[in-house]
């Protein structure tokens, strides 16, 4: 279920989807820009962490897809506070005019850029005043329609360029902002799944226990117990409140714990890959780099020589006292 804010947005100078790029501190790894399609803008971003970063709002709707792994983050919006781990095959929605605020780690995103003419134009079509649309502020949510779309946006971006994807972003374009309306507008009355779904509490629960077994074989037996369904019932279960099986988000703890062990420790990596439960490093770097997009190997001299800089840069700082 979404978890959203409703407020005005605010009225300062917007950034646009071009000035954006020169705004972010990342670069993407994969874009859409400079293709030729019309519609929306679809940027490709790298793992990153340890972000602290606040923008004026957009002059254009976001919707921010995590197509794998997942990171904790902390947003700030609409005078609210969202902290939650996104996940593999969540989402979530920032409206256009929105000052916002970024504290946490980040996974791997695909950050959809709609102009606002877009959604307006789809909404005219439907014979609606301008009056009644207006896109919702959500933290997080799984949206099985969001999800093909970009992922079917993300496979083209992969492939060999061809005169046929004009008229496939301009369909998903259209698509997406109809979606929007449907689902996102405030005017339009927001679904209920009458499924039961894990509570949050059950969520904490099963994360904490997961994290407190790393080092071990974790079954779906120990999983089911923790929350007091069968084995056959909590995977089915698991993947409809979460959106990715159990086993996935298993590893995904692992990958966790790993990033922490090698930013904040100097174990050596085979001892990091035994210690997180997996069976050697070989699988290790494979799973890692699936999850992170470099191997540990890499993202350890990353870390180094960040530690070494703020070394440095403290080093520096005692000598001028």
């Amino acid at each position: 279920m979404a978890q959203s804010v409703l407020s005005s947005p605010c009225r300062a100078k917007l950034i646009s989807i071009d000035e954006i790029l020169n705004a972010r501190p990342q670069r993407p790894i994969a874009t859409t820009r400079e293709r030729g399609w019309n519609g929306l803008t679809a940027d490709l971003h790298r793992p990153y962490f340890g972000c602290a970063e606040s923008y004026a709002g957009l002059d254009h709707h976001l919707i921010c897809y995590c197509p794998s792994g997942g990171a904790k983050l902390v947003q700030t919006r609409a005078g609210a506070i969202h902290a939650s781990v996104i996940t593999a095959g969540t989402s979530y929605i920032m409206p256009a005019g929105y000052d916002s605020t970024w504290e946490g780690d980040s996974g791997l995103s695909a950050r959809l850029r709609i102009p606002t003419s877009l959604v307006a134009c789809a909404a005219e079509q439907l014979g609606q005043r301008k009056g009644q649309v207006e896109i919702r502020n959500v933290f997080q949510v799984r949206d099985p329609v969001i999800e093909r779309l970009a992922q079917t946006l993300l496979m083209e971006m992969d492939r060999q360029a061809h005169p046929v994807q004009v008229l496939i972003a301009d369909a998903i374009s259209t698509a997406l902002a109809a979606h929007m309306l449907r689902s996102y507008n405030v005017f339009e009355a927001v679904e209920c799944s009458p499924e039961r779904a894990l509570g949050k509490l059950e969520i904490v629960r099963l994360t904490e226990f997961i994290e407190d077994n790393l080092g071990r074989t974790i079954s779906l037996e120990d999983l089911a117990s923790v929350v007091n369904v069968s084995r056959f019932h909590f995977s089915r279960l698991f993947k409809r409140s979460t959106g990715s099986t159990a086993i996935s988000f298993v590893e995904q703890c692992r990958i966790r714990r790993a990033q922490s062990l090698i930013t904040d420790t100097d174990l050596p990596l085979a001892e990091i890959a035994l210690v997180v439960g997996f069976v050697d490093q070989s699988h290790f770097t494979r799973r890692f780099h699936r999850h992170v997009g470099c191997t540990p190997a890499v993202f350890a001299r990353e870390q180094g020589r960040r530690r070494s800089g703020l070394r440095k840069v403290q080093s520096n700082g005692k000598g001028r006292q």
